[in-house]
């Protein structure tokens, strides 16, 4: 290559390197800078078959229903510093023809109950399903305990259950974590 042109790219870049745009640039403003994603994630489902509620094989009901879901994510020190809030969004599908008190306790690593929340489920039937969504916002103090939090324990609690119940009660849901750095 010739030794002109790489030294007139040199002193083009050089001249532009000096007379670059800094004036009347306050540096102090990038504390003032806030970073806030917003973080969607799946969190629990299940389809529960009506005749889990009643045991066959000695023929009484099961009045509720248990599930355990590990959730290690909330043990970041940086989540727990930045988290501002949580969204929790429940939506059940119910064609049982029973009312359901359902209740999330949020555990913590020694099972210690962090945080609660619970909800009624309106009956339905398997020609006119229900559907009951109910949403709960964690803010303030509570996202503290909320992130000591390694699982969370579903209780599904039915208040009379037979042997000929049929029906499914379905659960999605999905937790929407607002942080800010």
């Amino acid at each position: 290559m010739n030794k002109s042109l790489v030294l007139s790219i040199f002193m083009v870049c050089a001249c532009l390197f000096f007379t670059a745009c800094i004036k009347d640039t306050d540096f102090d403003q990038a504390e003032d800078i806030a970073l806030t994603p917003v973080i969607e994630l799946d969190l629990i489902y299940f389809n529960l078959q009506a005749n889990r509620f009643f045991d066959t094989i000695n023929s009484v009901p099961i009045f509720t229903v248990r599930d355990t879901t590990l959730i290690k994510f909330l043990d970041d020190s940086t989540l727990q510093e930045s988290l501002k809030r949580a969204e929790f969004f429940f939506k059940f599908t119910n064609s049982i023809p029973r009312d359901f008190q359902v209740n999330f306790q949020f555990l913590s690593e020694l099972n210690d109950t962090t945080y609660v929340a619970g909800t009624s489920v309106a009956s339905g039937t398997k020609a006119a399903p229900v559907i009951t969504e109910f949403t709960e916002n964690v803010e303030g103090e509570a996202i503290l305990s909320l992130t000591q939090a390694q699982k969370v324990v579903v209780s599904v609690t039915i208040p009379s259950s037979n042997e000929n119940l049929e029906g499914i009660l379905n659960l999605k849901s999905k937790t929407t974590y607002y942080l800010e750095y």
